[in-house]
């Protein structure tokens, strides 16, 4: 009802909600080819959400957010953002001196099967970005990423205590 009820158009057609409600409707209307496998996850997305409760899930990502916080600092890395402009879903963490972020994200995906991101813009080779959203903000998916960054990083010579990293993030969860 409040899809339907909206105030301003969809900014495009391809996953226009209002059209789409057509598909479920009494008429079966056709507007266009659909994404249906977008229209699918998305409904999937939500009924997962419906299930945990959408404060809940809230709290579960912060909290597994901030274990990831937790155990990346007490590796001895830096957070690229003070804590007041700390983004839960996307965490942004300083390279440390001496390391190439691209070798350290090609490590990742290679050993470990991780895929972290290098930083953008002006922060490109400055930092890595490490999402917490979804499937990845299980306590299990954190340590893990914390153990492997932690362990890459050693292997390539940086100053961090992978130890203390995983120690940290289990004492925050």
């Amino acid at each position: 009802e409040k899809v339907l009820s909206r105030e301003e158009d969809p900014r495009s057609w391809y996953l226009d909600l209002s059209l789409l409600e057509g598909y479920w409707g009494d008429e079966r209307a056709y507007h266009h080819t659909a994404p249906i496998t977008n229209v699918y996850a998305l409904r999937e997305a939500l009924r997962l959400v419906a299930e945990e409760g959408i404060e809940q899930r809230w709290a579960r990502h912060e909290r597994l957010a901030g274990a990831l916080k937790a155990g990346v600092e007490g590796m001895g890395l830096e957070m690229n953002a003070p804590d007041e402009y700390w983004l839960p879903s996307l965490n942004a963490v300083r390279v440390p001196d001496g390391i190439d972020d691209g070798e350290v994200c090609s490590e990742l995906l290679e050993r470990y099967d991780l895929e972290v991101a290098s930083g953008l813009g002006d922060l490109d080779g400055e930092i890595f970005r490490i999402g917490c959203m979804g499937h990845s903000a299980r306590p299990e998916n954190v340590i893990y990423v914390v153990t492997a960054l932690g362990d890459v990083l050693e292997s390539m010579g940086a100053n961090v205590d992978p130890g203390a990293g995983v120690s940290a993030t289990r004492d925050a969860l």
